[in-house]
């Protein structure tokens, strides 16, 4: 699903939405294989390996909750002390959070073992986890897969989605998005692969998200881009309001297409700039559309304001409204609970100034209902996705983020952890 205001520049050779992920990148492997972590004897992909035997630049984004899992302090350590990377080991269905200096000590197990495997140093290697918390590992399980996956990882597209299947939890579907550009006739790849459907807002979500490139770029320049980006995608989506523990956004960048990105080149950074933006925008749309048990997936445009910070505060007060959500899903037009959370983001709004679209179909202008329009709202907010528009007239700042509904299947769904 590519958003229709969103248009690829000259310089783009291919889009595919839907594509094999990290191995569309040269010389990157990847690997998704079985080893039961979730200890129920079920048939479900669930540790993966991301891997280049060229040595990478890397830059990552993590979760801002005090309450951080093993794996991502292991990868800040990491990202902190080593200059070159070479991949990333992946499970699902444990979060190996909240389980102390045992937590701490398995993360660095799981490095140490693919490391011993593919011959790198173990600070090379990034290591993520998602699914349940306060669970310790299995490792003896852990480690029988990371030996399947060093030993079965390839370039190939099979391979590749593999690797996006085994990282998924309560998603419904992989996640994956390659784009292909050129500068002046060198071509260059970016890809990336995600997962994530619940606990997802703010700042990003019980997601992970890995990307790859062939460009050099130092790791500073990297981390620039990769920031900017993310809080520009992953950071602009909502479902249900929760942050995680475990949020990990890593880009690995090997160099193999032999095209420099630089400060000198600034045409070219631009370029693989908006690349990056626009394959972390795609996943971030992935992951919203295919949130727990969602009917609607809502774009909200708040414009208007007297600050970016509070076109934002308005838009996440809505957002995670549920009387709000609850509405959507009832496909009920209900803009006064729209504009009274707007109220209570408390961010001096004058109601006499308030102009609200449900696509382009006026709801309220200066504070007043368009009454004779209201046949039409509930066809809009009965769409799988549609659109709101405010306008506080209070400045020139906006703010967008997408967002989804609420329905008693997600709470029926959420009731346990069983299907983490």
């Amino acid at each position: 699903m590519v958003h229709a205001g969103f248009l690829l520049p000259m310089s783009v050779l291919h889009l595919q939405v839907d594509s094999s992920g990290i191995t569309d990148v040269p010389g990157f492997e990847a690997a998704g294989e079985y080893c039961d972590i979730r200890c129920n004897g079920e048939d479900r992909r669930d540790i993966a390996l991301i891997f280049s035997p060229v040595p990478c630049s890397a830059a990552g984004v993590f979760t801002l909750n005090d309450v951080k899992a093993a794996p991502v302090r292991l990868c800040q350590q990491h990202l902190q002390q080593a200059s070159a990377f070479h991949g990333i080991v992946i499970n699902s269905g444990n979060a190996n959070t909240c389980n102390g200096e045992q937590g701490l000590q398995d993360a660095a197990t799981m490095a140490a073992e693919a490391a011993k495997r593919l011959n790198v140093p173990a600070a090379s290697l990034f290591v993520c986890s998602t699914g349940r918390i306060g669970t310790l590992l299995p490792m003896d399980r852990v480690k029988a897969g990371i030996t399947k996956v060093c030993n079965h990882k390839g370039p190939d597209p099979v391979q590749g989605h593999h690797a996006a299947e085994a990282i998924l939890t309560s998603d419904t579907e992989t996640k994956t998005v390659t784009l292909t550009g050129q500068w002046q006739g060198n071509p260059f790849t970016v890809a990336g692969i995600a997962k994530g459907a619940g606990m997802i807002e703010p700042r990003m979500a019980t997601m992970l998200a890995f990307l790859a490139s062939d460009v050099m770029i130092a790791p500073s320049l990297l981390q620039a881009i990769l920031t900017s980006s993310v809080e520009r995608s992953f950071n602009r989506i909502s479902i249900d309001g929760d942050m995680s523990t475990n949020d990990t956004v890593l880009f690995l960048a090997n160099g193999c297409s032999k095209l420099s990105v630089t400060l000198k080149e600034p045409e070219l950074l631009e370029q693989f700039s908006i690349a990056v933006h626009q394959v972390c925008y795609l996943l971030a749309e992935k992951i919203v559309a295919d949130g727990e048990y969602r009917t609607k997936v809502v774009e909200l445009r708040v414009k208007g304001a007297s600050s970016v910070r509070a076109a934002e505060r308005v838009a996440r007060t809505i957002a995670n409204s549920l009387l709000v959500k609850t509405s959507w899903y009832g496909n009920d037009p209900n803009w006064g609970r729209l504009v009274d959370a707007a109220g209570y983001a408390q961010i001096g709004l004058r109601e006499d100034r308030l102009d609200l679209c449900y696509d382009s179909i006026a709801v309220i202008q200066a504070g007043q209902p368009i009454l004779e329009n209201a046949p039409y709202w509930e066809k809009i907010v009965s769409r799988p996705r549609f659109t709101i528009t405010l306008n506080l007239h209070l400045g020139n700042s906006t703010y967008q983020l997408l967002t989804t509904d609420l329905s008693e299947g997600y709470i029926n769904f959420n009731k346990d952890e069983s299907t983490a």
